[in-house]
């Protein structure tokens, strides 16, 4: 019997990384060229950030639904992910340029924010969803630690313009949740999911 496996609707190499941490088997179900996969990570007008990612985290799952339906591949569960950061009230998405990213870097300094990552887990005709929000501290970010990070290209393509597994963890005061849903896939609510689904992770039951 084929080993079960789950269709990851992600490029993102980080959230590769924590389903191999689960010793989940996977295949990469990636957008086609005619996809236009930032559209659905656009922010609405007013939109909360905990619902923004409830939003696009079912996007990306339905987007994912329908590639699977229009390639024929053999069926099986679809996970979709999707990671914001906040602020208050505001959502501080992927910059867009060096200047976007120093200045997201700059609200974040020496104050407490939040991570909210969203999984969801479509099987059959089921999908069920789970979000996990964490808190970070940073202390308080010197310009030129700023300035030398955006040089890097580390920002860019990264909610809030920061990794946690890059080396700006080492200006990170304080965790409050998990550290895995602040890489982008709490790894607690998908083995959850997965195992609901038929997918099994290492050490489960």
């Amino acid at each position: 019997m084929a080993r079960p496996f789950v269709y990851l609707a992600s490029q993102s190499p980080r959230r590769q990384q924590l389903l191999q941490q689960l010793g989940v088997a996977f295949e990469l179900l990636l957008p086609d060229a005619s996809e236009d996969a930032e559209a659905l990570e656009a922010v609405r007008p007013g939109e909360a950030a905990d619902a923004y990612v409830r939003r696009v985290t079912r996007a990306k799952l339905n987007a994912a639904r329908e590639r699977l339906r229009r390639r024929g591949w053999p069926a099986a569960p679809l996970l979709s992910a999707d990671t914001t950061v906040a602020i208050g009230r505001t959502i501080l998405g992927k910059p867009l340029d060096a200047a976007e990213a120093a200045a997201m870097l700059q609200r974040l300094s020496g104050r407490w924010h939040r991570v909210i990552s969203g999984v969801a887990v479509a099987h059959g005709t089921r999908s069920v969803l789970a979000l996990n929000v964490s808190r970070v501290r940073f202390a308080a970010l010197p310009r030129a630690t700023i300035d030398a990070y955006v040089a890097s290209g580390e920002p860019f393509g990264k909610a809030g313009a920061y990794a946690i597994q890059s080396a700006l963890a080492g200006w990170i005061e304080r965790i409050d949740g998990s550290h895995s849903g602040i890489m982008g896939l709490p790894l607690f609510e998908t083995a959850q999911l997965l195992r609901r689904a038929g997918v099994p992770t290492a050490l489960s039951e």
